[in-house]
């Protein structure tokens, strides 16, 4: 007589994890190329204007960013609603432009620095005596390239 031996445990091999680390680090790797840095937050509130000719900034790195409107509701009670100047993190006078402008040059490459822009981000609702103390303040720093932001859409 035969004999069969019965089999035992019949279960499924263990999956492999090998590749694990590196599907892991390709995951990281993804998300590090394809996340952007905020550089500041926003302390004003700004609905850019809308217009119907648009041109793209060529090299960022070179743009000043500059935000001027109302102030976000949790700072109102200790800087009002008038409307306010904001350079990076923190609330500005217009009188402080070229000190920032000049530590933005001394970050830059030499051969960039007249290259430089500086963009306004500017609310709907701000008068135009602020933005020309803004951009009498930008002239004398000898910051001549100025770019207004807006968002595409039809003007009517």
């Amino acid at each position: 007589m035969s004999k069969f031996k019965k089999k035992r445990g019949n279960s499924t091999p263990a999956v492999s994890t090998a590749s694990l680390p590196d599907i892991v680090f390709m995951l990281l790797f993804f998300f590090m190329v394809v996340t952007v840095i905020r550089n500041s937050e926003l302390k004003v509130d700004v609905k850019v204007p809308i217009a119907s000719e648009l041109k793209k900034i060529e090299n960022k790195s070179l743009v000043t960013y500059m935000y001027i409107g109302k102030p976000m509701k949790r700072f109102q009670a200790e800087r009002g609603t008038a409307p306010l100047l904001q350079l990076n993190d923190k609330f500005a006078k217009p009188s402080e432009i070229p000190i920032f402008i000049e530590n933005k040059k001394l970050g830059v490459a030499e051969k960039d620095r007249d290259k430089m822009t500086a963009s306004l981000r500017v609310d709907n609702d701000v008068t135009m005596g602020f933005i020309t103390d803004v951009k009498t303040e930008l002239r004398k720093s000898g910051q001549l390239k100025v770019n207004y932001a807006a968002s595409q859409g039809d003007v009517k």
